[in-house]
């Protein structure tokens, strides 16, 4: 570029900067939000309340996908399963889900169990008694599966 370009070119930018500048002056308008300290309350309050019924824990989220499916609600009897399914894979008598493979890991299976027997002594009184039985007999069928593993 000559100098003669460059100061053509300076004045150009110079006189389309101080139009923009002109044009946003006339725009601009002060906005006051009178109401912005209540828009923050509002939004504290709801942070604070419960989530969409949806998305609140132990109910399925709208937004699941193949890699996270929706669980189901979370009761007694869903965690007594999930630690009973659990005691069985230890002690060989399902295979792995994920792997195919039967694996007797008998720590792992005690330590199931004495869970399972804790959650029943801890309940007593506090669920029905079909379910307190149910336990009791779930509970009789993994030790008599425990005892015979070698």
């Amino acid at each position: 570029m000559t100098p003669g370009h460059l100061s053509t070119v300076q004045a150009t930018v110079a006189t389309e900067w101080k139009t923009m500048s002109d044009e946003q002056n006339t725009e601009k308008k002060i906005i006051i939000d009178e109401d912005w300290k209540s828009q923050v309350e509002a939004e504290k309050q709801k942070a604070n309340e419960p989530q969409r019924e949806g998305d609140a824990p132990g109910k399925p989220s709208q937004q699941a996908d193949a890699n996270d499916p929706p669980m189901p609600p979370a009761s007694m009897q869903m965690l007594v399963s999930t630690l009973a399914t659990e005691a069985m894979m230890s002690l060989g008598q399902i295979p792995h889900p994920m792997t195919g493979e039967t694996v007797v890991q008998k720590s792992q299976a005690k330590y199931l169990i004495d869970t399972i027997e804790i959650l029943k002594d801890k309940t007593v009184g506090n669920i029905p008694a079909d379910e307190t039985a149910a336990i009791g007999e779930l509970l009789h069928t993994l030790r008599l599966a425990f005892v015979q593993i070698k």
